[in-house]
């Protein structure tokens, strides 16, 4: 009788596992999921609203909040500004890092992938005085060429140092390209870029979210012309008080297209953290 019982409390084990398992995610995405649902909630609120703790997420929204950002007009270039940085940044440090990990990757060598690391652990603001005295002197104060140059300085061993792991594919495969007549550079394009596209995307979607979140880069480097999203936001605060209705509005507009941009990479991204992970 035992016998026919235990397939049954079998499936019954699990059962209660997916149960268990179905419940700990949903607790874990609601715990994350709360500070953008609280977001996007007040900015349909009035700053009346958003400042009463009775009121929740039963209310009557408005429309007010995203009419007063999108009139005043400042948003809508600062996100002109950060999509133009974050593009340029994240193309130009692709170009010089995915051939630098390649070398890394492909010829073994660990001393320059730790000096990689430790470029990428370095904080940057100790570098923010000596780049400001440098792009001060060169003019290039409130220009996009310093934040992207910034900006380049995180994203290049970032991106630098997630590649490393996609290029430890057997040296076989590049050799056969070479006996085929391909040089070094035709056997990366031809055979080992193609193989580590999907880190190259993961690297980049990083690189990219990073240059459009940054903050502290923009606040010393850009003026009124080149302002970014982050420093718009920023405005939103005074010393007096705080527009929290225009902040939760502006906040709603620029995170859409950085999650758009994460479920449009969604596969890419998946994929190149697995294929990463089982390379390294």
């Amino acid at each position: 009788m035992s016998a026919t019982l235990s397939p049954a409390r079998a499936r019954r084990g699990r059962r209660l596992g997916s149960w268990l398992r179905g419940i700990a995610i949903t607790v874990v995405t609601l715990v994350f999921a709360l500070p953008l649902v609280w977001m996007f909630a007040a900015a349909f609120k009035t700053n009346v609203q958003v400042t009463d703790p009775s009121v929740g997420l039963w209310f009557t929204p408005t429309l007010d909040n995203f009419r007063a950002v999108v009139e005043a007009g400042q948003i809508v270039r600062s996100m002109g500004n950060s999509l133009l940085v974050g593009v340029v940044s994240t193309v130009l440090s692709a170009v010089i890092a995915v051939p630098a990990a390649w070398a890394v990757g492909r010829f073994s060598m660990h001393r320059t992938g730790s000096v990689i690391l430790v470029a990428r652990i370095v904080p940057a603001i100790s570098l923010l005085v000596p780049w400001y005295y440098l792009f001060a002197r060169m003019g290039l104060v409130g220009s996009y060429t310093a934040l992207v140059l910034s900006h380049m300085f995180v994203s290049v061993p970032l991106i630098m140092w997630i590649m490393i792991s996609f290029f430890g594919l057997p040296v076989e495969l590049e050799e056969a390209a070479r006996t085929d007549g391909l040089s070094a550079f035709g056997a990366f394009w031809r055979i080992s870029l193609p193989l580590a596209a999907p880190g190259t995307a993961t690297a980049s979607l990083l690189a990219f979210v990073f240059s459009w979140n940054n903050f502290m880069f923009a606040l010393v480097f850009s003026d009124d012309r080149t302002q970014t999203v982050p420093v718009t936001l920023f405005n939103f605060i005074s010393y007096a008080s705080t527009d929290w209705g225009g902040l939760m509005a502006a906040a709603a507009l620029i995170t859409v297209p950085v999650v758009l941009a994460a479920l449009l990479g969604q596969k890419y991204l998946v994929a190149g953290l697995t294929s990463g992970a089982s390379k390294g």
